[in-house]
């Protein structure tokens, strides 16, 4: 294999190997087809910079087809006919499959996004797995109501009335590369669930998990356009998916910025929109904090995922009693991080998934020292080959800094010092974003405290990045409408009808 040394590719899983020897094709009615055009595009090892494999590049055409076999699976297909309880079967199944393949979807995983094979192993497929299993379990819980009304100018009447819950329709689901095969799961397990059919196009940058997916797809017998599949690029394929007439609802995760052009696009037909956008979450370490605990944990809160978390726990908010052993602390737990190719064993942290996001993450460090923030330890690119760079604590920071404001996406924090609980819940909460939150302490009031002023949508407490298919996840303010996970995104796949019938 042309893109690792022999001896590395001879440990890892074959079959990932084998799949990335030939080309891949669009996912369209239930058969694999060439993009319309024929174009194909590399997607690329980002330890290296080497080419990995190539994709069919779908556009407009391609996305146009996809709409059209999904909304005839939905309207007349059998996916519609299916009870719940065969629906659920299917997608708990396809959760099997997964499971099956943990190994060569770890390995994909790692190869094509760059994060470290044991994370992939133990948390992306597991996780991804366990989100299927949670959604089959909902098929059979979509419920309405039945509901004693009171119609004040028919005195007399009586009436039945109820509500049902049904899928909302076709829907397109654009993925993002940082985790790309959970992603997909989160995305299509309550679409699924609740009977929907579905366009799914993953990143440009990662798409072979979402490919595999596919193949999975089929085997685990679900019908012809029930989930389609179409690799491109986000101002083609995913632009003609935003504002196709034809779609019923949009789901994205991604940058704010995208997300704000997704519901312009969306406006055409008001389809429903959710959205998973960005964040620039704050992380806050009381002066009564386990050290211990809370060093470690501030760490892994922004340097998990090579930072590439849209949760990432990037502004360190440190009492000031406590400022400098706290981010000496954590300087320390970046500088014994192990970087490296994913399929190194060793390696903790791997690259960065392109040169484009390397580039965006190397100037905003640079943006931040030219504006008075001094690099505790890191700040460098690692290496001249791969996207590689170090972990990186910036000190001095303040906070109409840019690397205090925007969203950097790498594994970069900002640390500053607080004074008063007031204080810190004002500068946590000063920020466009509201999508998460971490909070370091051992008294129980000002946690519950502090977790109730933070206009977050998710609070960690002692602990960061904890994930589970039935907690919901999503943002306020510009990080996004709508949640993940849980029933919450099981009831934004659906549509309330209500029924009234007059019985006497």
């Amino acid at each position: 294999m042309a893109t690792i040394s022999a001896s590395a590719a001879s440990q890892l899983d074959q079959s990932a190997l084998k799949f990335l020897e030939h080309g891949h094709r669009l996912l369209i009615n239930g058969k694999w087809v060439k993009a319309e055009s024929g174009r194909t595009f590399p997607t690329y090892n980002p330890a290296n910079g080497e080419v990995l494999s190539n994709v069919a590049e779908g556009d407009k055409a391609d996305v146009d087809a996809a709409v059209k076999a999904a909304r005839e699976a939905f309207d007349h297909g059998p996916w519609r006919k299916f009870t719940a309880s065969e629906r659920g079967r299917m997608i708990w199944k396809l959760a099997d499959l997964l499971e099956q393949h943990t190994e060569e979807l770890a390995t994909l995983e790692s190869l094509d996004n760059g994060k470290p094979l044991t994370i992939a192993r133990a948390a992306d497929i597991p996780l991804a797995v366990d989100m299927l299993r949670y959604m089959a379990g909902w098929t059979t819980k979509i419920e309405g109501n039945t509901i004693p009304i009171s119609v004040p100018y028919t005195p007399g009447a009586r009436y039945h009335a109820f509500t049902l819950r049904e899928p909302v329709g076709v829907v397109a689901q654009v993925i993002p590369w940082n985790f790309p095969l959970l992603m997909a799961c989160w995305k299509i397990g309550p679409a699924l669930a609740a009977g929907c059919t579905i366009i799914l196009k993953p990143a440009e940058q990662t798409p072979l998990t979402a490919i595999r997916l596919g193949e999975l797809i089929q085997e685990a017998g679900f019908p012809a356009g029930v989930v389609n599949i179409v690799t491109g690029f986000g101002e083609t394929a995913g632009a003609a998916l935003a504002a196709h007439p034809e779609v019923d609802k949009i789901a994205f995760t991604g940058s704010t910025e995208v997300g704000k052009l997704i519901v312009h696009a969306a406006t055409g037909n008001l389809k429903k929109v959710t959205l998973e956008l960005g964040g620039k979450s704050p992380n806050v370490v009381m002066k009564d904090a386990d050290l211990d605990i809370a060093i470690p944990g501030a760490a892994s809160a922004i340097f998990f995922n090579h930072g590439q978390c849209c949760c990432a726990g990037s502004r360190l908010y440190v009492h000031k009693s406590i400022f400098d052993r706290v981010v000496e602390g954590i300087s320390t737990e970046a500088k014994n991080i192990c970087v490296g190719p994913g399929w190194e064993s060793a390696s903790q942290l791997g690259p960065l998934v392109s040169e484009e996001q390397l580039n965006r993450v190397k100037g905003y460090i640079d943006a931040g020292l030219i504006e008075g923030a001094c690099a505790l330890t890191g700040g460098k690119q690692i290496g001249e080959k791969g996207y590689f760079v170090e972990p990186t604590v910036l000190v001095k920071t303040t906070k109409n800094m840019k690397v205090v404001r925007e969203e950097i996406f790498g594994p970069v924090v900002a640390a500053m010092p607080y004074d008063t609980l007031d204080e810190v819940a004002e500068e946590a909460n000063d920020s466009s974003y509201g999508l998460a939150a971490g909070i370091w302490t051992n008294n129980l009031a000002k946690a519950h405290s502090l977790a109730a002023a933070l206009r977050a949508g998710t609070v960690w407490v002692n602990c960061y990045n904890i994930f589970d298919a039935a907690l919901p996840f999503g943002g306020y303010k510009e990080s996004g409408w709508g949640r993940e996970m849980g029933h919450n995104a099981v009831d934004a796949y659906t549509e309330t009808k209500s029924v009234c019938m007059k019985v006497a």
